[in-house]
């Protein structure tokens, strides 16, 4: 995730990063650059269409659509940071229960050996959810050294098995009451609700049919401004049509890249680091 002061305009201005929409779109711009002049070459100068051609009352057309396709960019955008914020709350809420279960073990436990399996395995569960969410080799070493056998392909699930299980030990052997167990029971229980949550964004993407028609609205509908432009701009027409394209496509490249938000990608959720966070906490904690 890219750190930065809000407050610096200039420097955001004249600053292309790696992810900058405008790397991504400059074959596209050139190619409508080179198409938009083609239009005007012809419309201009071969054919010598005057101000009082019909073709020149398609931006009306454009007029309309403009209102249309504001309000389909303006959801798209809307839904796609809705996912990357529900993802956001959902480590919070990681972080947070990982501290409070730590801070109820660290007093309620006893011996020191117990202290020191919770404190592996806490953080470790949400280093095994960003390897998972963002479908990476896990690697066994934890699972080796407390001799455990793996036996399906949901690591996230086979670490909190581990911990029920530690659990369970401590109550049978009377290390912790009846009572301290439901104290504890609610920390445990929503490291599976915020790794199910997890999934449900990362597996539930944007419906196709959507994001394809709006690909092809933006598309078709940059294809036609030249025509009605030439008219009253001239070649000025080209750099007109680029900004138009620029801004357009760059909300659905923006949209695009958050609304998957644990992948790897420059704007994408910090959980690797936010999981090397939660290892530090446990461990001033425990």
């Amino acid at each position: 995730m890219i750190s930065y002061n809000p407050k610096e305009w200039f420097t955001f201005i004249f600053r292309f990063h790696k992810a900058d929409t405008f790397r991504t779109l400059l074959p596209l711009i050139i190619g409508i650059s080179i198409y938009s002049a083609i239009i005007v070459y012809f419309i201009q100068d071969y054919f010598h269409l005057d101000d009082n051609h019909h073709l020149k009352n398609i931006t009306i057309m454009h007029s309309m659509l403009g209102f249309v396709i504001s309000l389909l960019l303006v959801f798209r955008t809307n839904t796609a940071y809705d996912r990357w914020w529900e993802g956001r709350k959902q480590w919070g809420a990681l972080v947070n229960n990982s501290r409070n279960l730590a801070l109820k073990l660290s007093v309620i436990l006893v011996e020191k050996e117990d202290k020191l399996f919770f404190k592996k395995i806490i953080p470790y569960y949400s280093q095994v959810l960003n390897l998972h969410l963002k479908n990476q080799n896990i690697s066994q070493e934890l699972f080796e050294e407390f001799n455990m056998k793996i036996e399906t392909k949901h690591k996230p699930n086979q670490v909190i098995k581990l911990m029920f299980k530690k659990i369970n030990e401590l109550f049978i052997d009377n290390k912790i009451t009846g009572e301290q167990l439901l104290f504890i029971n609610q920390e445990l229980i929503s490291f599976t609700d915020i790794c199910g949550a997890c999934e449900r964004i990362k597996n539930t993407p944007i419906p196709f049919s959507y994001s394809v028609f709006l690909k092809k609205f933006i598309f078709f509908y940059v294809m036609t401004l030249p025509f009605g432009y030439v008219f009253n701009l001239g070649f000025y027409t080209i750099p007109v049509v680029i900004f138009i394209f620029y801004v357009l496509a760059s909300l659905e490249l923006i949209a695009e890249e958050i609304e998957e938000p644990f992948g790897n990608d420059e704007n994408d959720l910090p959980t690797a680091r936010i999981a090397e966070n939660i290892k530090k906490n446990i461990d001033e904690i425990l």
